[in-house]
């Protein structure tokens, strides 16, 4: 024993503590540093067999995993879109513009999962703001926290409130119902709606990345290789025309006008009367006439609107945190031969970058301007770990799919809630409906579950289960009662102001699930019930308003936002405290406090 654990608790410390640093400060996968985290507990015998596969087998992993589906089948009858459409309006005044915007995301949010809700409304929100003379900046942080907080409204709102919820069955064999969380949830919306107008001056006020891309004219340009010229015949690659002074060559345009050739392999023929697409500085640009013997042909071919010609189309992408391309360059990293895309421009923090793209060293957040072919997949894991496109998702028609799916989920929901059966129950049957009404293919069903976030998941759980086993749960919760005291708000606050830190730096699954048994030992050792206790930790690990890395909806907005680190802090700090505060006040009103009998 030292300072009070044993050996166990001390690898577990030291691996919770390892993968915490993994995470930070490296590019690594989530999903693959919780595998070894859990992979060495195994190993050195802190987990046995059965407790380390016990993560696949959580209801609330399963359910989590079947709600994907549910989701698949909504968004792909349009029932996302016909909201959006039809909830926002023409606000006259920012402060109900953020209430138009914030209740009807939260609200989504509720049932739905976040990320898909931002994600959708993030052009939407571009788009409407112009329409309403108001920066996106100020709208799409706001946007960003609604989804937080209206997504602990629900059980199913987000994955922490189920894996806690799941955990606290198992130790006392009840069930929390669906809307457990719905009158503190809702209660800390509306504190969080009201301190984001109070606190607009805080939201910076910064040029969207993509004003910078609505006229690509500015900076494409075509050059035309004369029949006289001393090139023709020879490769791209022999005449030196692929990466020159000022940009690089993106298309070729083949003299009979239908060949067009995107990305421009080393070996393509130059050939008299075709015409080369070149994207960068313009004025470095048209010095190839002097250096290569092209002309300019006055003809700048791109707008950044799909417009597609030939199987052609411009798309824009946002680098994500933690992605592969961070710290490269298009030009040496081979992403674009690899998909068959091709850079046309970079953006950063609102501003296109005066150098050639394909120079440009990439960061998080950065927008590329990408053409590509109109059949390119951007739904693909490889891509979507290193970039997240907004202007690829087609809008489907509304039909009676649309009400059919509408009527699916909110049977799952009523079933659940008024306890007929089981929510996992509920989710399958809701599954199965939408396969049969055609809501959604199997092919889109499948594509549609995020297995990165289910292993995570449930990773996450073993992990808590570790810190339980060990003793670690049961020596913090007395360290922390021997610091506050026996007053039960003092602890409650204490833990879950803990919790909120730490979800600043890591995923809210992960931290619901190392959390719940420190909160729940915390609350049997005072003596009180733990219902509340949880309850307020469901809402303290989802409130991560202060780091852009402490939910993937910040990472969303953030490239389209033109944002800066900084940024989230300025009011970040601020609202974490306010909701904290807002968290423990509605908890203690809804759920008092009870003794355990």
């Amino acid at each position: 024993m030292f300072l009070g654990f044993g050996l166990d608790a001390w690898i577990t410390i030291g691996t919770v503590l390892t993968m915490f640093s993994v995470l930070l400060f490296t590019k690594l996968r989530s999903d693959i540093v919780f595998l070894m985290a859990i992979g060495v507990l195994f190993v050195t015998g802190v987990l046995d067999t059965k407790e380390a596969l016990s993560g696949i087998s959580q209801t609330s992993v399963v359910v989590v995993g079947v709600l994907f589906v549910v989701i698949a089948g909504l968004t792909h009858t349009g029932v996302l879109q016909w909201i959006v459409r039809n909830l926002l309006g023409t606000p006259e005044t920012y402060p109900k513009a953020v209430v138009r915007l914030m209740l009807p995301v939260a609200a989504l949010s509720s049932f739905l999962s976040n990320t898909t809700v931002v994600a959708l409304f993030v052009n939407i929100v571009k788009m409407w703001s112009k329409k309403l003379g108001i920066t996106p900046s100020k709208l799409l942080i706001p946007l960003s926290y609604a989804s937080g907080m209206g997504g602990v409204c629900t059980l199913i709102g987000t994955p922490p409130n189920l894996i806690i919820s799941g955990l606290y069955e198992e130790q006392t064999g009840q069930a929390m119902n669906i809307f457990a969380t719905t009158i503190p949830g809702l209660f800390c919306l509306a504190v969080g709606v009201l301190s984001i107008i109070a606190m607009r001056r805080l939201l910076p006020n910064r040029k969207s990345p993509e004003e910078e891309f609505e006229d690509t004219g500015e900076y494409t340009v075509e050059m035309l290789v004369p029949s006289d010229n001393p090139n023709i015949g020879k490769t791209i690659a022999e005449a030196g025309l692929s990466t020159v002074a000022g940009g690089s060559l993106i298309e070729i345009r083949h003299f009979d006008g239908e060949s067009i050739i995107s990305p421009v392999p080393d070996d393509e023929p130059v050939m008299g009367g075709d015409r080369l697409v070149y994207a960068g500085q313009i004025a470095e640009l048209l010095e190839l006439e002097k250096t290569h013997g092209l002309v300019n042909s006055i003809h700048h071919v791109f707008s950044l609107k799909e417009v597609k010609r030939n199987a052609h189309m411009l798309r824009t992408a946002y680098v994500t945190f933690g992605s592969n391309l961070i710290g490269s360059t298009m030009g040496t990293n081979g992403f674009e031969k690899e998909n068959k895309v091709t850079l046309v421009a970079v953006s950063r923090r609102g501003k296109r970058l005066e150098q050639s793209p394909r120079d440009v060293v990439l960061k998080a957040g950065d927008t590329l301007l990408l053409e590509s072919m109109n059949e390119f997949r951007t739904d693909t894991k490889a891509l979507s770990r290193d970039l997240h496109f907004f202007d690829s998702e087609e809008l489907p028609n509304i039909g009676w799919k649309t009400f059919v799916s509408t009527f699916i989920m909110i049977a799952m929901v009523a079933l659940s809630a008024l306890g007929v059966m089981s929510l996992l129950k509920c989710a399958t049957l809701a599954v199965l409906a939408m396969l049969i009404f055609r809501c959604c293919t199997p092919e889109q069903a499948m594509r549609s579950i995020n297995w990165d976030i289910l292993m995570v998941f449930a990773c996450s759980a073993v992990l808590g289960l570790a810190i339980e086993k060990t003793g670690i749960a049961e020596r913090m919760a007395n360290g922390i009662l021997d610091i506050c005291g026996t007053n039960p708000i003092v602890v409650m606050t204490a833990v879950c102001f803990a919790g909120t830190f730490i979800t600043e730096f890591i995923s809210n699954t992960a931290a619901g699930a190392m959390f719940f048994p420190i909160m729940y030992e915390a609350a049997v050792k005072l003596g009180y019930e733990p219902y509340p206790f949880l309850i307020a930790l469901m809402i303290a690990v989802s409130s991560s308003f202060a780091t852009p890395i402490g939910s993937p909806t910040h990472m969303l907005v953030y490239g389209p936002g033109g944002y800066r680190f900084s940024d989230f802090l300025r009011i970040g700090l601020i609202m974490n405290i306010i909701i904290l505060a807002a968290n423990i006040f509605i908890v203690n009103v809804v759920y008092p406090l009870t003794p355990l009998q």
